[in-house]
């Protein structure tokens, strides 16, 4: 029989862990600039290279602001960033609600520089928000986690922010279309969810942990931990895997229009392809963690990525498919291997660490736009040369960190 003390920390560790969950599905809300570069070219009449303008306004938040986040962080506290970041995200999702954006058709071609404006600036202040979310997020979880289960726990948390980043693939073709609604629909949706979020989060209490040996942050000790030559490699490894990710968000649709003829129902087989192996790799990515362990699950992940993206070159529309399937199914567990590694190896510096590898997601508003610009000026086959060029780094990287790191 269960004592009622294990009855009573299952308990409280519920009712801590799972707002932190939906703070992490919150945080995919961040992802929606990948599906809505196709969907903004639609209805602007963007090109590729001024489509991929949305990623750069939703990423760039994420190079100016993690390492000061990380700062303030530790002075203030992860709970408190959290719901920051909530806050910032909400009122990104409001402003183009409240300019009559929030599922009606908007008539977008009378009125396109007001429009694509608001919306730009919107996912500004949305990149932003999922910007802190990162910051105190990622590392917070080691917080409600069991000891030993972080990297396992942040998996799942990153499993359940693909959710929040499926949702931009699947709610314009499953629900707006059907009832005659536009894309938009995505903003109120997206709004309720931060807001039931951010109650949740403010009525618990969390005991953050500090490391004896920790020293107050500073971005001069941001910067020294740079010249770690490990910290380095971890770092541009979380900057090209993002910029790799969103390139085949916002690619996959462009690809399945362009090249493949599928429009009507596009979003729904990139998710399908793309987004759905991601969320399936994850979450049995978050089992595979408690046996195997999380370096020798890093390389597996990235062979799995080099062939899926390798199999797209081949010509075959099935092998196409089939490539972008194994892309997700690589893609799934890179980003938070790469960061329980780091905090792993060095958790007296966590907050410092996860201001550098949280501001390195910069690389998702840097790579697209070469993506776009070389798919404009050759095809948009061979643009995804890019995404290709950033994992085979990630994979010597995978080598480096298990055969010369402890």
């Amino acid at each position: 029989m269960e004592s009622p003390v294990s009855t009573n920390n299952v308990s409280s560790n519920f009712w801590k862990s799972t707002p932190i969950f939906l703070a992490f599905l919150c945080m995919g809300f961040g992802d929606v600039v990948g599906p809505m570069v196709s969907l903004a070219k639609e209805s602007f009449h963007l090109s590729n290279f001024l489509a991929q303008l949305l990623p750069l306004m939703g990423f760039i938040m994420f190079g100016l602001l993690s390492i000061p986040l990380g700062i303030f962080q530790d002075r203030k506290g992860k709970k408190y960033l959290l719901v920051l970041g909530l806050i910032v995200a909400f009122i990104g999702l409001i402003i183009p609600i409240l300019e009559g954006m929030y599922g009606p058709i908007v008539r977008f071609e009378t009125s396109v520089n007001t429009n694509f404006y608001i919306i730009l600036f919107a996912i500004l202040l949305l990149g932003a928000g999922a910007t802190i979310l990162q910051v105190s997020g990622n590392p917070i979880m080691r917080d409600v986690s069991p000891e030993g289960k972080y990297s396992s726990n942040l998996s799942m948390g990153q499993s359940v922010k693909a959710i929040g980043s499926s949702m931009g693939f699947l709610l314009p073709p499953l629900v707006a279309k059907p009832l005659g609604l536009d894309w938009t629909i995505l903003f109120p949706i997206y709004a309720i969810l931060i807001l039931v979020t951010l109650i949740w989060v403010m009525t618990i209490r969390i005991t953050e942990r500090k490391d004896l040996d920790s020293k107050p942050a500073s971005i001069a000790a941001c910067f020294r931990l740079l010249c770690n030559g490990f910290v380095l490699v971890m770092v541009s490894s979380i900057f090209l895997y993002v910029g790799a990710e969103v390139s085949m968000s916002s690619g996959v649709p462009i690809l399945l229009k362009e090249k493949f003829g599928i429009e009507t129902f596009g979003l729904l087989v990139a998710w399908a392809l793309f987004f759905l192996p991601i969320l399936i790799g994850r979450f049995t990515g978050a089992l595979i963690l408690r046996i195997l362990p999380p370096k020798k699950f890093l390389m597996i992940s990235v062979l799995l990525a080099i062939l899926g993206i390798t199999c797209m070159f081949l010509g075959s529309k099935g092998l196409a498919y089939g490539g972008i399937v194994l892309v997700g199914l690589g893609f799934a567990n890179i980003f938070p291997l790469i960061f329980s590694i780091t905090v792993d190896k060095m958790p007296e510096r966590s907050n410092e660490l996860s201001g550098l590898m949280i501001s390195a997601i910069l690389g998702g508003a840097l790579i697209p736009p070469v993506m776009g610009l070389i798919a404009d000026h050759t095809s948009v086959l061979t643009g995804f040369i890019v995404p290709l060029i950033c994992i085979l780094y990630i994979g010597w990287v995978s080598l480096f960190t298990n055969r010369r790191i402890a």
